[in-house]
């Protein structure tokens, strides 16, 4: 049988909570299996006063590392040796790798969002874009397009009570990575226009257009879409948003987050194995896992 367990294979993981329902299994214990890597990938239920014990773990089993999704994305970063950049910049980490008993954790959904653009031809590198929200996903999009060189980005979200915390994050990213970064009010229909006029790429990253509320757009109105404005919506069930659908019929290239996920995964599997992914053999696989 090839890939049997022996005494040498390594163990990858997930934390989270739930845990179960994650494709990341899948993904990760297929592409070692593809890429002769001796290792396995499971899913873990932590407890949140378990967390620190479970990365300690990481060490004690010479795990080859972990991801981590709700609710550890941000207290998993005091447990951690070091931190990359952007993993720094937004405060939360989603990837530990290990390397010989030194824990870096490293935040890999902006890597996947940037990798997937690149894959539909959106070029946004030098240029402007407008992002709606300003939560987890959004701020690791902002983080790494801001890391990459996009020129300038307009960051709308609801004026919430996190909307006065998310500000001074904003100004700290763009600071370091001298990127022109702006938080407005979602309300403000004129400001929007004007900075979708100015923008090369919309990104939703909000959850509006997410079942059960598929009807919706984040957007007050259609007319907002142009055919040369990309649209990138972070939702990938349903796979065509009510928002992608629009800008589609705009005559714009419209894009789903399913290549975000995969190339997230991609980012991580990397930074553990130092091997590509086999994201051909893995998207399709992927695909049918959400339609089931």
């Amino acid at each position: 049988m090839e890939n049997e367990i022996s005494g040498k294979t390594r163990l990858a993981g997930l934390y989270a909570l739930p845990a179960r329902h994650s494709f990341s299994p899948m993904m990760h214990t297929t592409s070692f299996k593809a890429t002769g890597v001796d290792a396995v990938y499971l899913s873990f239920d932590v407890q949140p006063e378990r967390l620190a014990k479970s990365i300690q773990a990481i060490r004690d089993l010479e795990m080859l590392g972990i991801n981590l999704s709700m609710p550890h994305k941000m207290e998993a970063v005091k447990y951690v040796d070091e931190l990359s950049q952007a993993a720094r910049l937004i405060g939360a980490i989603n990837t530990i790798v290990n390397q010989d008993g030194k824990l870096i954790g490293h935040i890999t959904d902006g890597i996947g969002c940037m990798e997937s653009l690149k894959q539909n031809g959106i070029e946004i590198i030098g240029k402007r874009m407008t992002i709606l929200g300003a939560g987890g996903a959004a701020t690791a999009i902002i983080t790494q397009a801001a890391i990459d060189g996009v020129q300038a980005i307009d960051v709308f979200n609801i004026k919430d009570d996190f909307y006065q915390k998310i500000e001074p994050k904003l100004a700290m990213i763009a600071e370091e990575t001298n990127c022109q970064i702006q938080l407005h009010d979602l309300a403000d229909e004129q400001q929007l226009s004007e900075a979708l006029a100015a923008s090369s790429l919309l990104i939703n990253a909000t959850r509006i257009g997410m079942a059960p509320n598929t009807d919706q757009m984040p957007l007050p109105n259609e007319s907002l879409l142009r055919k040369d404005l990309p649209v990138f919506d972070v939702i990938y069930h349903p796979g065509e948003t009510k928002l992608l659908k629009a800008a589609k019929a705009a005559g714009a290239t419209a894009v789903n987050g399913l290549g975000m996920l995969l190339y997230q995964g991609a980012a991580a599997f990397k930074l553990w194995t130092g091997k590509e992914m086999p994201v051909e053999m893995i998207q399709p696989l992927l695909e049918e896992a959400i339609k089931n």
